[in-house]
């Protein structure tokens, strides 16, 4: 079965952020992610810009899956949202 397109915007050292990649290993779920602490200058700052449109508060882990965006560690909003 096809997921929804998903990416998620972590820090690399949130435990939070480290649960989300795992369940989506688990599941499966192909993913794309961009860990914004270790990015530096105009690269870090457009990503939080693209954070900010989807979650203004910028916190971590931001997700989108499909449309949808789930901000923090919510497992059963995240399988719901997959379909799982």
């Amino acid at each position: 079965m096809a997921h929804p397109a998903v990416k998620i915007y972590t820090i690399s050292t949130c435990s939070h952020c480290k649960a989300t990649k795992r369940l989506f290993n688990e599941c499966n779920v192909a993913y794309d992610f961009v860990d914004v602490d270790l990015l530096e200058g105009d690269a870090r700052r457009a990503i939080l810009e693209d954070v900010r449109k989807l979650n203004p508060q910028c916190s971590f882990p931001t997700i989108q899956i499909g449309d949808r965006v789930i901000v923090g560690y919510r497992e059963q909003e995240i399988r719901e949202a997959l379909g799982l």
